[in-house]
């Protein structure tokens, strides 16, 4: 005899929840933010997603992108420009504007704009937090496409001691350059 299974219950509409709407090339109260050479603008926080997952729109130049490193949450990079190379646990592959590129958590991964115009994506990190770490290492810029200023040497090394310092309170491991 087959058993039937109770129908899934969806809980009510929480109604001290509302939507999100970002305008990153318009709405000056959203965060820009200069990390890793690259821009990135918060658009959906984790505490408009109760924790579940952020976006972020990153606006890489040519030849930019983080240094290898892993971390312990999903990360999904959705290509709306440009072109750039992924490292995936050591593999190389081109991901093309249009593509996606899942990186499920703990993989070492890492990319870079090999285009010679900037790249532009959306970031999607589950469960949220990364943005956080973005806002506390990174440097706020005026827009979306505002170049992050350039570091001095002391600057630089300054930064790279901040991400050092922070990055294992946010789930994340940098890894040796191959």
């Amino acid at each position: 005899m087959p058993t039937t299974q109770p129908s899934p219950v969806v809980p009510p509409d929480d109604l001290n929840r509302s939507h999100t709407l970002a305008r990153p090339d318009s709405d000056r109260s959203l965060p820009h933010i200069g990390v890793a050479g690259g821009t990135y603008t918060i658009t959906v926080p984790g505490e408009a997603t109760a924790g579940r997952f952020s976006i972020i729109d990153m606006h890489i130049p040519p030849g930019g992108g983080p240094p290898p490193h892993r971390h312990d949450f999903e990360e999904t990079f959705v290509l709306l420009t440009g072109e750039m190379e992924a490292t995936f646990r050591g593999q190389k592959i081109t991901v093309k504007a249009g593509e996606t590129l899942h990186v499920p958590a703990n993989a070492p991964h890492h990319f870079k704009n090999i285009a010679a115009q900037p790249l532009r994506m959306l970031c999607i990190c589950s469960p949220a937090g990364q943005e956080k770490f973005f806002m506390e290492v990174g440097v706020a810029v005026e827009s979306r496409t505002t170049a992050p200023p350039e570091l001095e040497p002391a600057q630089r090394a300054a930064f790279l001691r901040k991400v050092q310092e922070l990055s294992s309170m946010y789930r994340t491991e940098l890894l040796p350059v191959s």
